[in-house]
């Protein structure tokens, strides 16, 4: 199945959708009952993957400790007023097999839905958490050697981060799963990559997962780079990650890996060999101004392609609730049109502004925002052209209209074209109305009319070629305006 150099993917809440399906129907909801009718929207909309997220198994331990710890509970119930113990499933990333969890259907179900999206043309998305297990996992018992040990004095001084499990061959102190700049999550035991033996089943591990999809997000995937294990724990390890993804694709060649990356190692990532690493860094740009958001715009255009561009997912506060709705709006324009795979959230088309966590299978009822849910349908439609999804990309200048006018500084700017298609997105990421020039780069303008088409609003401008090579096409936009013009040579 060929798949775009530019892609999009919608990640579903497994749980909380099925939930809802239930609700509908009156009885309980597996994965085939997700309708073929809604799957044909999201390829419709140009989406080319579908993320599940939360699908495998989990168990009691972790489901008992989402249900009794005090701080959870508190934002559970600031969520869901009318918390009940039934919407607390425990988190999806407490996993105990890598197997589709009982009550979202048979064994099979991950197959056949795999399937279902394959005939619309959409491939399949799924978990691994490679950093640790939920504490009732197989190998707790089986193979503790998997795991990060622990000493009672350490149990004592950070029980935070240790927790003492009475094992086969007796009491046995365990490491929580942690990063180094917190403190480990209750509900998780912490695999140790210095062991040869545990790299080789989580090996076998991924190469399982990899049967039963196209591509895996992988959690927090820098917690096992060597540098980053060693500063949380203290001791060495082999590389993991380009051993793991030359396994998997010698035997599916086109399996993606994508990583949730943070602390600026993204670059050291797709180096090991993933194929896409999250860009939280452009997200928190774009919540400093349109400065810091060009100059993220110009890192090297290999790792711009292989960036995740996204405004929410299941980690991040809803864009609806950060960004006031015109600056949503810019936002969008930026993050989605500018090159990468595109990474959109169950929910946010419709202006959601309340995050779920990932403990519960129940999200709170919300209205939808109309004037949200109109932009995000012009944006697919952009998203759906060639020249978005296969096009050369390039950011463009954006240069003062007149001395002492500095509101230039508040655009971006870039160009898209796909062979005689050509477009402008131009955008005034700041609360005040600015102007600027934008020096188009396309030289056979010269001596041409030229019509310039606003795909997501009313403008329409025919401008003579030369002048929108020098000085450029005048914009003159209100706070945190945009336009995504389709140039058009006029013929004549």
């Amino acid at each position: 199945m060929n798949t775009p150099r530019y892609p999009s993917l919608y990640e579903v809440n497994t749980r909380v959708r099925l939930r809802h399906l239930a609700r509908e129907a009156g009885s309980r909801a597996a994965l085939d009952d997700i309708p073929d009718a809604w799957l044909r929207g999201l390829a419709a909309c140009g989406f080319d993957w579908v993320y599940l997220m939360g699908v495998w198994e989990t168990g009691e331990v972790g489901r008992r400790i989402s249900r009794s710890n005090e701080e959870w509970l508190r934002g559970y119930r600031d969520l869901l007023p009318d918390l009940r113990d039934e919407d607390i499933c425990g988190s999806g990333f407490a996993v105990t097999g890598y197997r589709l969890h009982p009550d979202l259907g048979d064994p099979e179900g991950l197959f056949r839905f795999r399937e279902r999206l394959h005939r619309q043309g959409l491939l399949l998305m799924l978990d691994l958490v490679p950093n640790h297990t939920a504490p009732d996992h197989p190998w707790v018992r089986d193979h503790p050697d998997y795991y990060v040990h622990g000493t009672e004095e350490d149990l004592a001084r950070r029980p935070q981060d240790f927790t003492a499990l009475d094992l086969p061959g007796g009491r046995t102190v365990l490491a929580r799963g942690r990063d180094p700049y917190f403190s480990g999550w209750p509900d998780t035991l912490q695999l140790d990559y210095g062991s040869p033996a545990l790299q080789e089943a989580m090996i076998a591990e991924v190469q399982g997962i990899a049967r039963q999809c196209d591509g895996v997000r992988c959690d927090m995937a820098m917690l096992v780079l060597p540098e980053v294990f060693r500063q949380t724990w203290g001791r060495d390890m082999e590389p993991f990650w380009p051993r793991a993804i030359e396994v998997v694709r010698n035997e599916h060649p086109e399996f993606l890996f994508m990583a949730e990356a943070y602390w600026d190692l993204e670059w050291t990532l797709q180096q090991q060999g993933f194929d896409y690493t999250y860009d939280k860094r452009l997200y928190d740009r774009l919540n400093t101004g349109a400065g810091p958001v060009r100059d993220h715009l110009r890192a090297d255009p290999k790792y711009q392609r292989k960036s995740v561009r996204f405004l929410e997912n299941h980690d991040e506060p809803r864009a609806a609730a950060v960004f006031p709705s015109g600056r949503h709006q810019a936002a969008a324009v930026l993050t989605y049109l500018c090159p990468g795979l595109r990474f959109f959230h169950q929910g946010q088309f419709a202006g959601r502004r309340k995050k779920i966590s990932v403990h519960l299978c129940r999200g709170p009822g919300e209205p939808t925002d109309p004037t949200i849910e109109e932009f995000y349908r012009g944006l697919f439609a952009c998203l759906r052209r060639p020249a978005f999804r296969d096009g050369e990309w390039r950011l463009l200048d954006c240069n003062p209209t007149w001395e002492g006018n500095p509101s230039h500084d508040g655009y971006v700017a870039f160009a898209w074209k796909v062979g005689e298609e050509r477009f402008l997105v131009a955008v005034n990421y700041a609360p005040d109305r600015g102007q600027c020039y934008v020096p188009l780069p396309w030289a056979d303008l010269a001596g041409k009319a030229v019509r310039l088409n606003d795909l997501m609003g009313p403008a329409k401008y025919d401008r003579d070629g030369g002048s929108l090579l020098s000085p450029g096409l005048y914009l003159d936009v209100p706070e945190w305006g945009y336009h995504v013009f389709a140039a058009t040579i006029e013929e004549g």
